[in-house]
Parts: C-alpha cells; structure tokens; sequence
C-alpha cells in the first residue's frame, strides 16, 4: 500500500490528545483491587475447560544503567546477586501457577521481558526455562514462539549461541536511535557495529525472527536524522520486524524522564512527520505497515497474520495467538486469562512478602462484563485490520449494531470529514490517513475514558 497522503497541521491541533495504546480493553487504569486472587483462580479454572493453548510471560526487571526515556517497571542495579533472590522467588510463583493448569494445556508462546532479561546470565535464564517445562507443557511444534528481549550492549555472539541451545528463536533488541548525539541524551551509548554484531549472530543460529525497536520523539531527534537512523536499520541491520514507539514523556510518572531536557523534545508536528516518513521509508523498503507503530517484512508471520485475518494485540504488542490465554509472572506482570485481567504488585518487596505467605501476588485486576468483551472485539478488530465488520459483531454478540453503538457511529462524523475513515450500513474502514490515527479512532468506542479521570494517565497520541 502507499502512503502518499500527508497530514496536516489542523488535522495534528485537533487530534493530538492523550490517550491509550490499547494493548488491553479495558485498559489497565481501570484495573481495581476488588479482583482479588480468588477471583484469579476462577478464571483459570474456567480457562481448564479446554485445551486452548496457553502464552507465558516472565517479567525480569533489572537493568545496570537506566535510559532515560524508559517507562518500565524496573530496578537499576549493578548488583547481579539481586537476580538470585528474585529467580528463586519466580520460581515459586511458577510452582504456584503450574499447579492451576491443566498439563494438557500446551504453551505455544513464551516471552522473557524487561527490564532486561539478559542481565541474566546464560546459565540463571537456562535454569529459568528448565523450571517452566517442569510445571507447563512447553511445546515443540516448529510454530512454537520462544522470545527474548536483548540489549546488544549485556550480550555476546556466544550468549545467543546458548540463547538458541536453551529454545528461543525469536529475538527482540531495543536499539531506538542510531544517532549519536540522541544516544547520549538518553543515556543509552550503542554503537550500531555492536548491534550488527549480536545480530550476525542470530542469523547464524538461523533465528525465525529479529525485530528491533526504534523510538521517535526522543530528544534531539530530527527529520533527517531519523531517516538516516532508519537507512542504517534497514541496509545494515534487516530486521524482520520493525517497532516505532512514539515516546511518551511523562516526567511525574517516571523519574527518570526528568533527566531529559523538554526543550529538545521535537514538537508535535515534527514528530507526525518523522512517523509519516518513517512509514514512506520502510513502505518503499517493502515492509508491512502492521499498525499501532508496528511493521513486518511480507514473509513475516505478523504481516501474514494481518493478511489472513488472525493477527491479535495484548501486552505485548502484536502477535498470532490470539487463542491463547496470557499467564504473566514477576513483578509487576499483567495477565489475561478466560475474560480477565490480573496485575501483579509492582513492588518487589511485597511480591517477596506475598509469596513467602504462598499466595499469588495479584493486587488488583478486573473481570471483564459482556460489553467490555465486545467492545474489546471491536478495538481489536481497528488495531489488527483497519476495519470493522458490523455484522460480524452483531453475530457474535446478539445485537444491532446501528442502535447499540448510535452515539459512537454519530461521533465518527468529523473523523469522516477530515478522512479518517468511511462507514456504510456494513462496514467501517479505515483510511491510510488513519491508520496514523487508529488510536484516535479506537477511542470512540472506549466507554471508560471520562472515567476516574482517566485521560490524564495517557500520553499523546502523536
């Protein structure tokens, strides 16, 4: 497809607002502590009652230097002792999640996430894994999806060589700048040789997939100096897949951030044009436009995914198992089990407390109601496709479409005005100009966002 439209300075005013990435729906600000670990238990046992297959996540959240963009849940440290007391603690909270699942019930998808998960060394991660086949059912089949996120900069050639001998063979690094001058604004010195390098070595270990990530918004970044960012990715590096994150500076809510200066912060506008050429270049580079700042090579399983109609969203960006229920463990780990959701205490000494009392440290989540569960479709089906078939959803959920979402069908109209999507009895779809704009889009049928307060938590959509 070609993206040959570009967006306009009025169009940015009034559709530049905070909001969500809705890798949920509802999305975590709406979680409550009045879902509690009982009701934890109930929806595995409700998840027990067939053998769908089951998507793991491992929360490790140490990192030895901090990037100052970064607004994950982490602990910065240099002392590598701090990863024993907390393995032997997610090893406990694995024998107590095993023991809820049917061992018929196959993992299909595995993901170690940070933080940085290689401030493991190879022989604590190799120990971590043989603990997970012991208490699920890891499986073998070649579609199977074992990943890892990498640093460049905490790995060698011989650590992806284990890496691969240990099961993964899908590698995720974080690269976000190229440039310079933005790597040390941000505090994050990676020079892209050394990147080369540790990817070299995936390729030789015939890895399925290698996506890196890229950030835009970071401060000093320019037009120009982007492109060049994405020239370098796409001749030196050849990912297989590409993700752009729009940064989200909000220095209140993570403290590092307040080490960066707003005055080098690009504007608005300057943002929306280093996205839209981004997109240009990686179109004409031949990758996919996956959506929500996500892109894949054609071959890639993402871009197949998207074609056949079976792509899905979860905490985790994109992915192909949209069957899977989500068990999430450490601190701070979101789950999705049978029609809910699940955090984790995001403090790590109450995670340490509540396991020695041999309980789940779920602190608070939320059981999702019929309506939640279809507008969740209609959210996925925007994000993943573009589009929004209305009789699908009347099918599915036993209503009428027109008159259960009248409100939301007639808020679209300035978004049809300004070409962002078009709508007929049957169908919405959405434009090239929107897909830019999907989370804008996405909102109009989020029933939570007035709520609490709710919008403030978010960050600009552009």
């Amino acid at each position: 497809m070609t993206h040959s439209t570009t967006i306009n300075t009025d169009l940015i005013k009034r559709y530049d607002k905070s909001g969500p990435r809705y890798t949920s729906y509802p999305t975590a600000v709406m979680f409550n502590e009045q879902f509690t670990v009982e009701n934890y238990i109930q929806h595995a046992k409700q998840s027990n009652q067939d053998l769908s297959p089951l998507s793991l996540y491992f929360h490790i959240p140490f990192c030895d230097t901090v990037c100052f963009y970064c607004a994950c849940n982490k602990i910065v440290t240099k002392d590598y002792s701090k990863a024993e007391k907390y393995l032997a603690y997610l090893y406990r909270e694995i024998e107590i999640q095993g023991a809820l699942y049917s061992s018929k019930k196959s993992v299909e998808q595995l993901h170690f996430g940070g933080g940085t998960p290689t401030f493991l060394s190879a022989n604590q991660i190799q120990q971590l894994m043989q603990k997970i086949g012991q208490h699920f059912n890891l499986s073998k089949k070649a579609t199977a999806e074992f990943s890892i996120e990498i640093d460049p900069r905490s790995v060698s050639a011989e650590t992806i060589d284990r890496l691969c001998q240990i099961g993964f063979n899908r590698f995720s690094l974080g690269v976000q700048d190229i440039d310079p001058n933005v790597q040390k604004a941000v505090n994050r010195i990676q020079p892209i040789k050394d990147t080369a390098k540790i990817i070299a070595a995936c390729r030789q270990n015939k890895i399925q997939s290698i996506s890196i990530d890229l950030i835009y918004g970071l401060p000093l970044q320019t037009v120009q100096g982007f492109n060049n960012t994405l020239d370098q990715v796409i001749k030196t590096l050849s990912p297989d897949r590409l993700s752009i994150f729009n940064y989200a500076h909000l220095p209140t809510l993570f403290k590092p951030q307040r080490r960066i200066n707003e005055d080098d912060l690009p504007s608005a506008a300057e943002k929306l044009e280093i996205l839209e050429q981004a997109i240009k270049k990686l179109d004409q580079a031949g990758y996919v436009y996956i959506g929500m700042d996500h892109f894949a090579k054609p071959n890639d399983e993402l871009a197949l995914a998207q074609k056949s109609g079976q792509l899905h969203r979860n905490f985790q960006g994109y992915t192909t198992h949209a069957e899977c229920d989500l068990i999430a463990m450490g601190v701070s780990a979101i789950s999705s089990v049978h029609g809910s959701y699940s955090q984790n205490t995001k403090d790590i000494d109450a995670y340490y407390q509540t396991i020695d009392n041999h309980k789940l440290p779920i602190i608070k989540g939320l059981s999702l109601s019929p309506e939640d569960q279809m507008r969740r479709a209609i959210i996925q089906q925007l994000s993943c496709h573009f589009s929004l078939d209305f009789k699908r959803i009347e099918i599915d959920y036993s209503i009428d479409f027109e008159s259960h979402f009248k409100l939301e069908l007639a808020a679209f109209q300035p978004m049809i005005d300004d070409g962002l999507v078009t709508i007929n009895e049957q169908h919405l779809v959405v434009s090239d100009i929107g897909r830019f704009l999907i989370r804008n889009i996405c909102m109009v049928f989020d029933q939570y966002l007035n709520n609490k307060g709710s919008i403030g938590k978010f960050s600009k959509l552009i």
